[in-house]
């Protein structure tokens, strides 16, 4: 999907704060709410765009948070990932190029269950290792990606 410049600019508006009226949105670009509604739904659908609140994990209740490196058999890579983006406490997979073959964001209740997730982890076929980073404070979680400023009134 190609975007235009509203489109960049809606999309940075969103980033900024979720939760702002298509009608101020509408205001600063200069444009109609309709063509910012049509415009936003439309990212959406195509998967370009997702409005959402993210919290902190670690500040509501959510004990364990970890990125774990994979390394990954030659030729699995797709189904390890596939396999991995179906457990409930992934956030974030990514196949790299490094160290490790691909990267996995997990959140857990507690060590107890960080400790099946990586028992699970190891049985799906294609996964030779793994190596866990535990996190234990987030010092910036965010999620603009430069596709414009729009001035927040």
């Amino acid at each position: 999907m190609k975007l235009d410049d509203v489109d960049k600019r809606i999309i940075s508006a969103l980033q900024a704060d979720g939760r702002r009226p298509y009608s101020r949105i509408a205001a600063d670009l200069d444009v109609s709410e309709s063509v910012v509604r049509y415009r936003a739904q439309r990212l959406e659908q195509a998967g370009v765009l997702q409005v959402v609140g993210i919290a902190d994990p670690l500040r509501i209740g959510f004990d364990r948070m970890a990125l774990i490196g994979l390394k990954i058999r030659p030729g699995s890579m797709d189904a390890v990932c596939a396999a991995v983006t179906e457990f409930p406490e992934t956030s974030y997979v990514a196949a790299l190029a490094g160290s490790f073959d691909a990267i996995v964001e997990v959140v857990c209740r507690d060590t107890g269950h960080f400790t099946e997730l990586l028992k699970r982890l190891h049985l799906v076929d294609g996964v030779t290792s793994t190596e866990s980073f535990l996190v234990l404070e987030i010092h910036k979680m965010a999620y603009g990606w430069g596709v414009g400023e729009v001035a927040v009134a």
